[in-house]
């Protein structure tokens, strides 16, 4: 196996998006979540939350997103392909509404080459700075086939 490592230490990505009524609104009618915190503005509305507010598994397929700018270090390589081994201590902080546009960066925080693994922090945040969502994603680079 190769030293060679594809993202390093302090390595940073950014994944941007308006979240849209129709991301909101897909996401629930593919995964079941019709939760009204989703899908019902007139009960949202009393809340504190001032409406609809995005599924906070919805931010995390964001934070995906975001982690293939990582994983795309790998095209066009023969020997490893990079996978996602999961998310740790995810945090949803504050609602994410329809319309909101949320940035996430993605930053390498530690490379383990012995493993051919790297794990990054995660912070999801909204167009005025709130902070949204966290977490810690790691990745490993697994060989491939001959």
């Amino acid at each position: 196996m190769s030293e060679k490592f594809y993202v390093s230490v302090g390595q940073r990505f950014r994944f941007t998006k308006t979240v849209s009524e129709s991301d909101v609104y897909l996401f629930a009618g593919i995964t079941g979540d019709l939760s009204p915190n989703h899908i019902n503005e007139e009960v949202m509305k009393k809340t504190t939350y001032g409406g609809r507010i995005a599924h906070g598994a919805l931010l995390v397929g964001y934070m995906s997103a975001c982690s293939t700018r990582a994983c795309a270090a790998t095209l066009g390589t023969t020997e490893e392909t990079a996978v996602s081994l999961g998310y740790d201590k995810v945090r949803f902080l504050a609602g994410v509404r329809i319309g909101d546009t949320i940035t996430v960066d993605y930053v390498i925080k530690e490379v383990d080459l012995s493993r051919r693994r790297s794990i990054a922090e995660i912070e999801v945040k909204t167009q005025n700075g709130t902070l949204a969502a966290v977490a810690k994603h790691i990745l490993k680079w697994v060989p491939n086939q001959p």
